[in-house]
């Protein structure tokens, strides 16, 4: 028998790809890994102490509409953070296993089989994040590339794409800030894609994991600006997480927030296929949830990094400082050669930015680029800023 394949063909992911890249080559100095986000801050010791006074929930199935406090705590938390008035805990918000989780099954769950009569589109920034490639691949849709360069303030401009196109589109995927360009969307941006959606009937998921790290102007939501204007909540999803937020990776908690006929879809899907959060994890979350200090104790030392990157780094041409996000993204003329060269010379890991690209008409935006993650501690990341300088001072060396 033969079974259907329908993920056979997706292009390898990015880390397996930057591994076959480097690891065939000695590095030139003691490793450093500036290709991964993953928060190396501290996050806040209270989780912990939480998380082990109810240890005992461990023994219990985790309810699939999420805990009522983290529930809770989440409304408030928009609340608060969004300026917005009596967000329904009960109806309007799904805790997740992470915000993969959502960005993935709310795909599956929302996307329609057809669109005007032909396959749906779900459109993407580019660069993206992969899972929302997969995403559109396992409902069935068709991914429609966007290109978010330079040209364009590192955000995709979906308002300059044909109407047929636009007529078939069931969903977009956007991400602010973003990554990996650290780009905020203003309220105008929204705005427009609000109206955009509304003319052309689909749905905006809004991935928002990196909102509360940012310079200097706190990035507006997504939600607050569907309020101001009227928007259908179920028109509207998004996605938040703790683990940029509070540094919890390995918690897996996030939660996506929308209209009560959304949460129904998204919680008979899970009642099939997914996993709720561990409660113990869950109650845990509900308190770092209702804790600004340690958000703002974060973004100091981010905060830190990026004002020292732009000492190191900032009479080079193509660097960029950025607005929000843990990322640089930095025209290097060639993001391979680039990470070739620094790894060699020195022993620092980058990210290319084609791997986190698709090619698309236009090209390939992200091949020009490296991303460098500045999630290690700071003595740490002034060694990696000094190699990358070294290697972008000389490029006659990447030729």
């Amino acid at each position: 028998m033969q079974y259907p394949r329908r993920f056979s063909a997706l292009p390898e992911y990015a880390f397996p790809r930057l591994r076959a890249l480097l690891d065939p080559i000695t590095g030139g100095g003691p490793a450093l890994h500036m290709s991964i986000g993953e928060p190396k801050h501290p996050f806040p010791p209270f989780a912990m102490e939480v998380l082990a006074s109810h240890a005992e929930g461990f023994n219990k199935y985790p309810p699939n509409e999420g805990a009522p406090e983290l529930r809770h705590a989440i409304a408030r938390w928009l609340e608060r953070r969004y300026g917005l008035k009596n967000v329904d805990a009960e109806n309007g918000i799904l805790p997740l296993n992470g915000t993969r989780e959502g960005l993935f099954n709310a795909c599956l769950a929302l996307c329609p089989e057809q669109k005007n009569g032909a396959k749906p589109l779900v459109l993407l920034p580019n660069p993206f994040y992969q899972c929302y490639m997969v995403a559109a691949r396992a409902a069935g849709a068709e991914a429609v590339f966007v290109n978010a360069g330079a040209e364009n303030g590192f955000l995709p401009d979906f308002h300059a794409l044909p109407k047929e196109t636009l007529d078939r589109t069931a969903v977009v995927y956007m991400c602010s800030p973003s990554n990996p360009q650290g780009a905020v969307a203003s309220t105008e941006y929204w705005r427009t894609l609000l109206a955009l959606a509304e003319k052309h009937d689909f749905m905006i998921f809004a991935d928002e994991c990196y909102s509360d790290i940012y310079r200097d102007e706190v990035p507006v939501g997504v939600l607050e600006v569907a309020r101001q204007v009227g928007a259908d909540p179920e028109r509207v999803l998004a996605f938040h997480s703790l683990s940029k937020r509070s540094n919890l990776p390995g918690f897996r908690s996030g939660f996506v927030a929308t209209g009560p006929k959304n949460i129904r879809e998204l919680r008979q899907l899970r009642s099939y296929a997914g996993a709720p959060v561990p409660l113990p994890i869950q109650i845990a979350s509900a308190a770092v949830w209702g804790d600004e200090a340690h958000v703002v104790q974060n973004r100091a030392l981010y905060r830190a990094k990026f004002e020292l990157a732009d000492r190191i780094l900032g009479h080079l041409p193509g660097y960029a400082s950025p607005q929000a996000g843990f990322f640089l993204w930095i025209n290097t003329g060639n993001g391979v050669q680039t990470a070739l060269d620094i790894w060699q010379k020195s022993g620092i890991r980058v990210l290319p930015g084609a791997y986190l690209s698709h090619e698309t008409a236009a090209g390939n935006p992200g091949c020009a680029y490296i991303r460098v993650a500045m999630v290690a501690e700071i003595n740490e990341i002034k060694r990696g800023l000094l190699a990358l300088k070294a290697v972008l001072e000389k490029p006659r060396d990447r030729v």
